[in-house]
């Protein structure tokens, strides 16, 4: 009788599909993937994909208030489940196909400084996807830039990240004339800038930023001002991030944390120093050693 009791109860558990029990038995599910998409508003919509398994699985799902959980197959029946909110756990019943949960998230992403951020941490699975809202052309990862261009979002790997990114981030132009040279330094911030300048005998650019603690990533041509660089906030140096996006511009990016004058200083001002110069040397090295050599041995 004993038996035929926990049987009973076990067809109940699997049978009912409740949505808040406090109930876990199956094994860890074995994930194929996890897509998070961001809209403009910072609301979180993810869908994890489940591989098919024989037993019953249990999914942990990504930190947050959940709501609206749905479980389905390829074909889009739902799936019998139960959630355990202290565990933050789905249990999913066998399926020989493929199981899709999808939720949503909120109370996750916090607004600053018209920058939105996240403090993610999911290692679950290797790889998880992020899809960016429109108006996102790049990020940061744990302070370090991301370049997303063309792209709609990112790939992390075992996610131990903190997310920020902005909408629209505004961009000023500003015009470098030299000789018969025009280049196109960007400046991308929400902090007013003012005062830009470049110095062609120091190497050096300049502007003023009058706002604290935002970001301002300058994108410089690789033609006017050659790394390495050094950056200065009121003559005292400060961190920066560097990346080369197309390899013929570079992104500085950094944080001050209060106004003041920002000091870009390269090594090579390029209409001094072409950029060519380097290739052209090797070029003439190529023609000119079969030569010396030819000459030697005569």
């Amino acid at each position: 009788m004993k038996i035929l009791g926990f049987l009973v109860i076990l067809s109940i558990i699997f049978v009912i599909p409740v949505a808040d029990a406090q109930i876990s038995l199956g094994q860890k599910a074995e994930q194929k993937s996890v897509e998070i998409i961001i809209n403009s508003v910072g609301e979180v919509h993810v869908k994890h994909v489940v591989y098919p398994s024989n037993y019953p699985k249990d999914l942990e799902l990504i930190d947050g208030t959940v709501s609206d959980i749905s479980v389905t197959n390829e074909k889009g029946k739902e799936i019998l489940f139960s959630h355990n909110k202290d565990s933050n756990i789905v249990l999913i019943q066998p399926s020989d196909e493929e199981s899709i949960i999808e939720y949503n998230l909120q109370d996750v992403l916090s607004q600053k400084n018209n920058w939105w951020t996240w403090n993610f941490v999911y290692t679950e699975i290797e790889t998880i996807s992020f899809i960016l809202p429109e108006g996102v052309d790049s990020l940061f990862l744990n302070q370090s830039p991301v370049f997303l261009g063309e792209k709609k979002g990112i790939a992390c790997h075992f996610c131990k990240i903190i997310l920020e990114y902005s909408i629209n981030e505004p961009s000023n132009i500003k015009q470098v004339n030299w000789e018969d040279n025009e280049f196109l330094v960007e400046i991308k911030t929400f902090a007013e800038i003012e005062n830009f300048d470049f110095n062609q005998p120091t190497k050096e650019i300049n502007f003023k930023v009058n706002d604290d603690n935002q970001y301002v990533t300058t994108i410089i041509p690789l033609e006017l001002l050659w790394k390495p660089y050094s950056i200065f906030l009121d003559e005292e140096r400060i961190m920066y991030h560097e990346i080369i996006n197309n390899g013929t511009h570079v992104w500085l990016s950094m944080k001050p944390e209060t106004s003041g004058g920002i000091s870009i200083i390269g090594t090579t001002v390029i209409p001094e120093f072409p950029i060519i110069a380097p290739l052209a040397v090797g070029f003439l090295m190529i023609l000119v050693v079969p030569l010396v050599r030819k000459f030697n041995l005569r």
